[in-house]
């Protein structure tokens, strides 16, 4: 049975089950979204459990029944190999969205690729993290043709608090790689206070608590708490590590000279298992 398509209801499709990408798509289908998915394990499938979505074999399958694909994979390579079976069979009009971080001139190259079958691209990747996933409060950054945005902005307001549109291809990019650059010079600035805190002799996790109550507050502060936790911390620093260089690379392809806030940024990631040690402690 062939799916009605309308501008407000339309087909989507969605590849990347992972941490952030299952509560995204679940929050699709939830809203009263067609969901169509496809994955590189068919068993990841089975994650989506009893919400309604229609499987597919291929990725080209999946695209030929979709107005528009997420994207939630791991990396800029991923999203171009995608890309390049999706176009084999999305129809002209349809928009390819990139949820994940990646550089701003992928994602202008990623919109160039696409352009050639007349399908728009959008990139819009999501702050949040898992919690504001589920809790459908996560905010989307969206860069790319502002009539692609204005389509798609029903689909992203079924997982997102806040969808702001920013720009042209790229734009959206930049905006997460900001965000993700403050957030780690924040958790640096943290990790300062808390040696002084230790230096003091005063307790560091009731200190943290107390800070997150007045004008200090801060999302970093409040990860600590929320996301952050012994067995992943490392996994995490690892992460950060790769979003700052990311961002690092991102500044010097566009002639900026970010070497402060790298290296700042660089601290907040390395020194976030020693952050959360002394709040153990």
């Amino acid at each position: 049975m062939t799916e009605a398509r309308t501008a407000a209801r339309p087909v989507v499709g969605f590849i990347g089950l992972g941490d952030q990408g299952l509560p995204m798509a679940t929050a699709i289908a939830e809203a009263g979204f067609p969901l169509h998915a496809w994955a590189r394990r068919p068993v990841s499938l089975d994650s989506l459990g009893t919400v309604a979505h229609q499987r597919h074999d291929t990725v080209g399958e999946l695209a030929a029944a979709c107005d528009l694909v997420g994207l939630c994979v791991r990396t800029d390579d991923d999203v171009l190999q995608l890309a390049g079976q999706l176009l084999e069979g999305l129809r002209p009009g349809a928009v390819v969205v990139n949820h994940g971080t990646g550089l701003p001139s992928n994602a202008v190259r990623l919109s160039e690729l696409c352009a050639k079958g007349g399908v728009e691209v959008l990139d819009a990747p999501v702050s949040g993290g898992r919690p504001a996933a589920e809790e459908r409060r996560l905010t989307t950054m969206v860069g790319g043709p502002q009539s692609a945005a204005e389509r798609c902005k029903p689909v992203f307001e079924s997982f997102s608090r806040h969808v702001v549109h920013l720009g042209d291809a790229g734009a959206g990019q930049t905006a997460k790689l900001f965000n993700n650059a403050l957030l780690m010079m924040n958790q640096a600035a943290i990790g300062e206070i808390v040696e002084l805190a230790v230096e003091l002799e005063l307790d560091p996790s009731r200190l943290v608590e107390l800070l997150q109550l007045g004008s200090a507050a801060s999302a970093a502060l409040s990860l600590l708490s929320a996301i952050v936790r012994p067995d992943i911390v490392e996994h995490l620093s690892v992460l950060e590590v790769l979003d700052i260089e990311l961002f690092d690379q991102a500044m010097r392809e566009a002639g900026i000279d970010s070497t402060a806030v790298t290296e700042r940024g660089l601290a907040g990631a390395r020194g976030l298992a020693r952050l959360l040690d002394r709040l153990d402690t």
